[in-house]
């Protein structure tokens, strides 16, 4: 039985897990770089009222692909690592997960209030209120990507450290 099977999971079920894992996780990440190459382009080619639609979209679409490929590789994850003895690294992790979902869920509660924020900004174009809110968004929306991804990779590397 090889290092894949000591959470007395099967030969095939611990290779059928982490193929899961291992495609969830490139959905997850592919997900969040495409993103960010999509943004950088609607920004310069389409108009305001345009990006605003697009990006309502596109969260809509990617928010239920990228979620199940966060709880498959989660779920695939857990598995995988059910019945291991706890170390600091197994703990780290979880904290990791756990800090992952949490700014997941943030971060779209945030691309929502960004979305209405910018439905009224081309209500109201001009008004410096809204500008100002959108400004301090944009900057929390930076940071909560850049929080997403940094959680992402460092879960990446923890789930690495974990095979035995």
């Amino acid at each position: 039985m090889t290092a894949l099977a000591t959470a007395g999971l099967g030969q095939t079920a611990s290779s059928t897990l982490a193929g899961f894992l291992i495609l969830a996780t490139a959905v997850w990440v592919g997900g969040l770089v495409a993103i960010f190459v999509v943004a950088r382009v609607a920004s310069r080619t389409l108009r305001p009222g345009e990006r605003v639609a697009f990006f309502r979209g596109l969260g809509r679409a990617y928010g239920a692909v990228g979620g199940v490929a966060l709880a498959v590789a989660l779920g695939c994850g857990a598995a995988l690592l059910y019945g291991r003895a706890w170390s600091a690294t197994l703990i780290a992790t979880m904290i990791v997960a756990a800090c992952l979902v949490a700014v997941t869920g943030t971060g779209v509660a945030q691309a929502r209030r960004m979305t209405r924020l910018r439905q009224a900004i081309l209500r109201h174009p001009g008004n410096p209120a809204l500008a100002a809110q959108m400004h301090r968004g944009a900057v929390s929306a930076a940071v909560l990507r850049a929080a997403i991804a940094a959680l992402s990779l460092a879960l990446i590397a923890l789930g690495v450290l974990l095979v035995p």
